[in-house]
């Protein structure tokens, strides 16, 4: 089933959003300006921070603690014991051994898909048909169906049960303890077999007349598994598990913690499973330190096209009243906005890299300004020559 809706966005409704766009363009440019310098410092801070922590890591023997290692970056590796067992008290599933323990909890709801096509009337308005279509599915999100366009035949219960994750308080490391959730972060995710034991307990929590059945590793909560029902549950339990681990991090008594700060006070804390060098620990460090500070750069420099984008928008929608003009103009921004970006973007990182590394700097601005420099070559080489027509 699916429903089509018909709106019409008049030409001067649309001069108002760019007007608008005039407003929140710059604001948008200018946070991402901040989100640009605010990145490159944190990339080079923490880079800073793992480099001294690699000098000053201590490596101790993980069975005995030694007084004299109290508020030193120390690296211990070998076998660990989680202390405690994580349960679900909602369920009284426990998982004996495990760090950690999952409950996976979904529901079989409504999901609504829209499909938008937009075309562009004479007089520079805009006509936007939008259709609705309806399935069903598992779901491990509770999705609210009031904001559906056809809430009145789709409609979704609430969930009454979530997802959630548990995890031991400690662990132990020869003669070191460590934090349970460090640990857990660190364990490979097994199913949790289903016993009778479990399959009461969870029939106790859900207290209804559903019936709740088993099906391998998952407990269904419904009157056929086989043709599930909106409102029907399905939940899962998985253990995490973890025989060896390493660790760098502040020795704090018989305790390794995450809260060394070093000179430039940014916290140094590092796990890996299984038995893995301090140089390998710190090398991964700096290997995620640099994905995530391309990522932030991408964002940032996608969020300042859209900025730019939104400023120039208006020229488009004023050059919409003829359509095919428009788009001409339209595409004409959105080159600017590009160019304006990789001239900006560029400019932003390598000022704030100038006081750390300024050769870098200097070669990620010349990058910038030829990356823009090329895109206007190819726009001037693309464009038409004029027509001199005939001499008279």
């Amino acid at each position: 089933m699916s429903i089509t809706e018909t709106t019409t966005t008049s030409w001067f409704s649309r001069l108002k959003n760019g007007l608008l766009g005039l407003l929140v363009g710059p604001l948008l440019v200018f946070g991402m300006i901040w989100l640009l310098s605010w990145n490159e410092g944190r990339s080079v801070n923490t880079y800073n921070s793992l480099v001294e922590g690699a000098g000053v890591v201590v490596s101790i023997d993980s069975g005995a603690v030694d007084a004299a290692n109290e508020g030193k970056l120390v690296y211990i590796s070998g076998p660990v014991t989680p202390q405690g067992v994580p349960e679900d008290q909602t369920f009284g599933v426990q998982a004996q051994g495990a760090a950690g323990l999952n409950r996976t909890v979904e529901m079989y709801q409504w999901v609504e898909d829209s499909k938008s096509e937009t075309k562009k009337t004479l007089g520079g308005g805009e006509e936007t048909v939008t259709t609705y279509s309806y399935r069903k599915e598992w779901q491990s999100r509770s999705i609210d169906s009031s904001d559906f366009r056809d809430s009145g035949a789709h409609q979704n219960p609430s969930m009454p049960f979530e997802s959630e994750r548990f995890w031991v308080s400690s662990a132990t490391l020869g003669a070191f303890t460590v934090d349970g959730k460090a640990v857990a972060d660190l364990g490979a995710d097994k199913p949790l077999a289903v016993t009778p034991a479990v399959l009461e307990s969870v029939s106790a929590a859900v207290g209804s007349d559903m019936p709740v059945k088993q099906n391998g590793t998952t407990i269904y909560v419904s009157q056929n598994r086989q043709a599930p029902a909106v409102g029907d549950l399905r939940i899962s339990f998985s253990r995490e598990d973890i025989a060896t681990a390493s660790f760098v991090g502040a020795q704090r008594g018989d305790a390794v913690t995450d809260d060394f700060k070093t000179s430039n006070d940014r916290t140094v804390f590092l796990t890996a499973a299984g038995n893995v060098a301090a140089p390998e620990m710190f090398e991964a460090a700096q290997s995620e330190n640099t994905l995530i500070t391309w990522l932030i750069r991408f964002g940032g420099l996608l969020g300042m096209f859209i900025g730019f984008a939104m400023m120039l928008s208006i020229l488009g929608i004023i050059a919409d009243v003829i359509p095919f003009v428009g788009s001409i103009v339209g595409f004409g921004t959105s080159v600017i906005a590009l160019v304006l970006t990789l001239l900006l973007g560029p400019l932003v990182i390598a000022l704030a890299w100038i006081a750390y590394r300024p050769l870098i700097a200097i070669a990620v601005l010349a990058l910038g300004v030829a990356l823009a420099a090329g895109l206007i070559y190819l726009r001037r080489k693309q464009a038409p020559a004029p027509s001199l027509g005939r001499p008279v």
